[in-house]
């Protein structure tokens, strides 16, 4: 694959196969169900706050990234989250995961967030490579 061979654009509707596919792949702690998929789905693409990336090689979604920019009051201003980025395993290494980021980050620019974050424990080295760094502890409670 080459630069010229990817393309970076919004996810569309007709993407939600592939998408799905790669959201069970992501999933560890959550099991996604193509119900719950096909109900957020449309409210994501809807959501101006909301950013929902495709990363596409000959046709077919190998990646996707979903975003969101909010405001806060301790930035003074908006910020940006990666909530999930995700790489289909035999596509790795090959400037998706990189070229998703770089767009999201370019959109967050636009919204006038004040700084990209996200919760992870994969690739440290692929986000300090991007200039990430670790800033904090994630906590999370599940909610049954």
């Amino acid at each position: 694959m080459t630069a010229d061979d990817l393309l970076i654009r919004r996810v569309e509707k007709a993407d939600a196969d592939e998408v799905f596919a790669l959201a069970r792949e992501f999933g560890l702690t959550f099991r996604p169900e193509r119900d719950a998929f096909d109900r957020a789905l449309p409210v994501l693409l809807q959501d101006d706050d909301t950013m929902l990336l495709a990363a596409v090689v000959d046709g077919r979604v190998h990646g996707y990234l979903l975003g969101y920019v909010h405001l806060t009051l301790f930035a003074n201003g908006p910020v940006a989250w990666v909530e999930e980025a995700m790489v289909q395993s035999g596509s790795r290494r090959q400037g998706i995961g990189r070229s998703l980021l770089v767009e999201f980050e370019a959109w967050a620019r636009s919204r006038d967030a004040r700084y990209v974050a996200m919760a992870t424990r994969r690739a440290p080295e692929f986000y300090h490579a991007l200039g990430y760094e670790a800033s904090a502890t994630f906590y999370r409670k599940v909610l049954k």
